[in-house]
């Protein structure tokens, strides 16, 4: 049986100072207990480590032989409870987050560079993923977190709000609207309405063609043969206005604004864990809430 760490780290300080009364006072226990746990070292060994006399302490052969390889052993077995303790505290291993496309405009990136700062143990890797099948592959394991654009239907996961948003459109800044704080719904209706197809996101598509199902004339909707263009051609030239959330203007090109709409519910980004939560799943959740917090993502 291997001896235990404490007593050989007592040793150590044994054979540096040679003298039993000041080891005793640098570990800070009696001597006489610093004399039963070097003999019941040595029994374990099976060999003799000290000389001993009334005046001093020579170490053995295998005594030095112990003094000079036993640092180095403890330093390994310090850094492996380390790394066990990290990794129960979810500091430690590999995270793979799905995340919707509109959520990589700031949400995803914010939340990933925030996970694996100061935790050089961790590594994440993030990936746009149909809205969809985020869910589903938080649940069967394929991904360990994901962010969705609305709370997404789904087994086997728990979904967090992360981020609350206002709705409002995307237009030319040249557009006669633009020149408003807020734009009426009922305004916004009367032009094109640009709204990717339905199947990327259901929810947030509904949600949002939802908000002009009471205006009249009934508002036309506009599905993009494109359904993810940077250039938004069609929203430069004036000839439509995309609904849209807020983080939409952080990620626009050039000659675009965005308007909030009046009265329109919020948009919402969650947070999707599998049930079954690990010390790893648990860290995820924690960051997120702070950084929540932090960045004002949701109302007080």
């Amino acid at each position: 049986m291997a001896p235990d760490t404490v007593s050989l780290r007592y040793f150590l300080v044994l054979a540096q100072e040679l003298n039993f009364t000041r080891a005793a006072a640098r570990i800070g226990i009696a001597q006489p207990a610093l004399s039963a746990r070097m003999r019941r070292l040595e029994a374990e060994l099976g060999t003799a480590l000290l000389v001993r006399n009334t005046r001093s302490v020579v170490l053995t052969t295998a005594g030095a032989a112990l003094a000079e390889s036993a640092p180095s052993a403890l330093a390994a077995l310090d850094r492996a409870w380390d790394t066990a303790r990290s990794a129960g505290a979810g500091e430690l291993g590999t995270l793979r987050i799905g995340y919707s496309l509109s959520a990589g405009a700031e949400t995803a990136p914010a939340l990933v560079d925030r996970l694996i700062r100061g935790n050089s143990g961790l590594e994440a890797g993030a990936v746009p993923m149909a809205t969809p099948e985020i869910s589903p592959a938080v649940a069967d394991g394929r991904i360990d977190a994901g962010i969705t654009r609305g709370e997404q239907p789904g087994r086997g996961v728990r979904r967090f709000l992360l981020r609350s948003e206002r709705v409002g459109v995307q237009l030319a800044q040249h557009h006669p609207l633009a020149e408003h704080p807020e734009i009426e719904i009922a305004d916004a209706a009367a032009y094109p309405l640009r709204l990717p197809g339905r199947a990327a996101n259901p929810v947030i598509h509904d949600q949002l063609s939802a908000l002009f199902r009471d205006t009249r004339p009934h508002p036309r909707f506009h599905t993009p043969a494109v359904s993810f263009d940077m250039s938004q051609r069609d929203l430069r030239d004036g000839v439509t206005l995309a609904p849209a959330g807020e983080t939409a203007a952080t990620a626009q090109p050039a000659g675009l604004t965005w308007r909030p709409l009046r009265g329109a519910p919020s948009l919402t980004f969650h947070l999707v864990l599998p049930r079954e939560q690990s010390p790893l799943h648990r860290r995820i959740r924690a960051v997120a809430k702070t950084l929540a917090h932090e960045l004002h993502w949701l109302p007080d």
